[in-house]
């Protein structure tokens, strides 16, 4: 019989850990001296990109290329050609797991130098750029199509699809019908721009990810490597388990934390979700809904400053703007989202008439509180890093890892010396553990690397002259509609994030729709912020995670919790409907993003009436309020949420000049269904 799926060592922890290792590790489990090969590139990946944060300098191209060389090394060697078994006599080898087949060797080997090639011929190709020589176009056609099988063995048909499809239509665009006729590129200026500059594989999006996301990345490896996960979890367990459905706004708080920093919904979810979502159900979630709980939570982590994942630094350059101007324009929508889920959790709770945990089976604050403290001063040092002299975010990253990595090597070493043991055993173990957060972040960077490599060969058809055709082409769709506009923006956001990255996802979109926003919108008179479009495209591509029928992280959580995935991935949906309403709103009121709003009232007031209308939206949505909520009483609340996400309206449609003052009116309405309720509830105990 096997072990309670519920505790974490249960089977469906193992299989949640297993899609975890599948997403970041691959699918090759080598024998003998093959075991150490992959783990030893890893490594030499983190201390090269650790060198450059710090002492080498060295230029930018050469710093992507590099960086792209090790992402392709590691997935050769790591992901065979094909998922499955190959039976056929003398191919074995596409589907070979257990060892690394000398092919794959080859094509490693052979896929560095590709990548290596810009820096290896610097000066020659900058001469004869708009004129590659035959082996200019040998080695970047090969790149290409390295650089595809990559991202299919790692990241699946999707992003390579796209980009097929792209590279198609800039060689047989003057083929197409006139209404999305392109006057098409040559083989030879197809090779220059997406292989041989920094327009296309070696653009923005790989510059970030080697410069920037790489140690963000790596911090949230040695974080994991030190324990700071079970620390989070216990500590947010012993602030709120004890409140009413205690474990899951425990959850929300744990996953806050660790997806800060992970980037990964699905880390999150198998880090957090492997003791929440037991604990959720021991007090009365019912399978689907624990693991929903985590889901949304697990994938609403990349939303949450300082970090954001990946795309926030991305968001920065495309934007052209500094990454503290990114956070500040991302900071009330994230946390009046999370503050809702809070509030979400509260209300499942309500509805099925759940108790806390008891005190014996709390952990104690101070007790965890002591016993982990300094997992905070390095995350205290990166936001003091980023916040007060502002440093660049990798000067910042690499900082913080420092004072991380002292934390690590001691730490083993001080509990020996306070509860007896051997100190020089707690420094080797302490050793061994920054060695393991190294290897670790190397491998967990190979899907980022591929991908913002992958996205830039779309990204540069697109620059080959399509981005007008692109607009012209969804101004048609949407019949310059903006509601409309924004409606198949999201919807493409959903479909393609179901098969791509975040990150991927996002450079996709933001290179084909982002601007088109900004610019349809100006053709109808209404100003959208370049901002408040990529962050747009930046929402839907994060709650693509959870969206059936694909989402991994819903798949992860529910072999957790022994339920359905695709019943699970609707149920996490139909929370994360508090979130997808939000980029709709900050779209016509950019006062959500703090743009042109200054002090320090001001602010707080615009957040507090943001998250008054989040819950209203639950409310309705979910049916439940003080007790269950009648059809007038949902509209009623949908109206409150009109209110405080667009005041503006509200103020134009009733008189009032000063569209702050809306808010008021929404507050009062919230205030006089909550009286109503509460005396319902009063009436008829029963019903609470």
């Amino acid at each position: 019989m096997a072990k309670d799926a519920g505790t974490p060592s249960g089977e469906g922890a193992k299989a949640a850990q297993r899609i975890k290792e599948e997403e970041e590790l691959g699918l090759r489990r080598p024998q003998g001296w093959q075991l150490y090969l992959v783990p030893l590139i890893a490594l030499c990946w983190s201390l090269f990109q650790l060198s450059i944060a710090s002492w080498l300098l060295l230029d930018t191209t050469y710093i992507r290329a590099i960086h792209l060389a090790f992402a392709l090394v590691i997935v050769f060697l790591s992901y065979p050609t094909l998922k499955g078994n190959v039976r056929l006599p003398g191919l074995s080898w596409l589907g070979e797991k257990h060892k690394i087949p000398i092919p794959d060797m080859i094509l490693a080997l052979l896929a560095a130098l590709a990548a290596l090639y810009i820096v290896l011929d610097y000066e020659g190709i900058a001469g004869r750029v708009g004129r590659p020589s035959t082996l200019d176009m040998t080695v970047g056609i090969f790149l290409v199509v390295v650089l595809l099988d990559a991202a299919r063995r790692v990241i699946g048909p999707a992003l390579p699809f796209i980009a097929g499809v792209f590279t198609i239509y800039a060689f047989f665009g003057p083929y197409m019908p006139d209404f999305v006729a392109f006057k098409g590129v040559s083989l030879a200026r197809y090779v220059s721009q997406i292989s041989l500059t920094t327009e296309g594989i070696f653009g923005i999006p790989l510059g970030v990810s080697a410069r920037i996301v790489f140690l963000f990345v790596l911090f949230g490896a040695l974080l994991d490597k030190a324990g700071a996960g079970k620390f989070f979890i216990d500590l947010a367990m012993s602030l709120l388990g004890r409140y009413k459905g205690g474990p899951a706004k425990a959850a929300v708080l744990a996953s806050g934390m660790t997806g800060m920093v992970s980037g990964s919904s699905i880390a999150n979810v198998v880090t957090t979700g492997t003791f929440t979502i037991p604990l959720m159900k021991k007090v009365g979630y019912p399978a689907k809904k624990a693991a929903a709980i985590e889901v949304a939570v697990s994938t609403n982590g990349q939303l949450m400053p300082p970090i954001m994942g990946a795309a926030a630094f991305i968001i920065a350059e495309y934007v052209n703007i500094t990454y503290l101007e990114v956070v500040k324009a991302a900071a009330i929508p994230a946390f009046a989202s999370y503050f809702a889920l809070f509030f979400l959790t509260h209300l499942e709770a309500s509805k099925l008439g759940m108790r806390g945990l008891t005190k014996a089976e709390m952990p104690v604050f101070f007790n965890i509180l002591r016993s982990g403290f300094y997992f905070l001063v390095p995350i205290l040092v990166l936001l003091y890093e980023l916040i007060i002299p502002r440093h660049s975010p990798d000067l910042a990253a690499f900082r913080a890892i420092l004072v991380l990595a002292v934390i690590m090597l001691f730490q083993h070493a001080v509990k020996a010396a306070i509860w007896g043991g051997s100190p020089l055993h707690g420094i080797k173990q302490g050793a061994f553990d920054i060695l393991n957060g190294l290897i670790s972040g190397g491998r967990n960077m190979v899907a980022v690397a591929v991908a913002t490599a992958a996205a830039g060969i779309i990204v540069g058809v697109v620059t080959l002259g399509l981005g007008g055709l692109i607009t012209d082409v969804i101004n048609a769709l949407s019949r310059g509609n903006l509601y409309l506009m924004l409606l198949i923006t999201a919807m493409a956001s959903l479909i393609l994030g179901m098969g791509l990255p975040t990150t991927a996802n996002y450079i996709v979109m933001a290179t084909l729709t982002a601007p088109a926003l900004v610019t349809i919108a100006g053709w109808q008179g209404f100003e959208v912020p370049l901002i408040a479009a990529h962050l747009f495209v930046f929402y839907f591509g994060i709650l693509a995670d959870d969206t059936p029928p694909v989402g991994l992280a819903a798949y992860a959580a529910s072999a957790i919790a022994r339920s359905e995935p695709i019943a699970t991935g609707f149920q996490a949906f139909s929370y994360d409907i508090r979130t997808a309403v939000l980029p709709f709103m900050f779209i016509f009121n950019t006062d959500m993003l703090l743009i042109g709003v200054e002090g320090y009232f001001l602010p707080f007031y615009i957040f507090f009436m943001t998250c008054v209308g989040t819950f209203a939206f639950v409310s309705a949505t979910q049916r439940w309020f003080v007790v269950r909520t009648r059809w007038y009483e949902i509209i009623l609340l949908l109206g409150v949420a009109l209110i405080m996400f667009r005041p503006g309206f509200f103020a134009g449609f009733v008189g009032v000049e000063n569209h702050y003052l809306s808010y008021l009116v929404g507050l009062a309405l919230y205030a006089g269904i909550f009286a109503l309720q509460t005396w319902r509830a009063r009436r008829q105990p029963a019903a609470a």
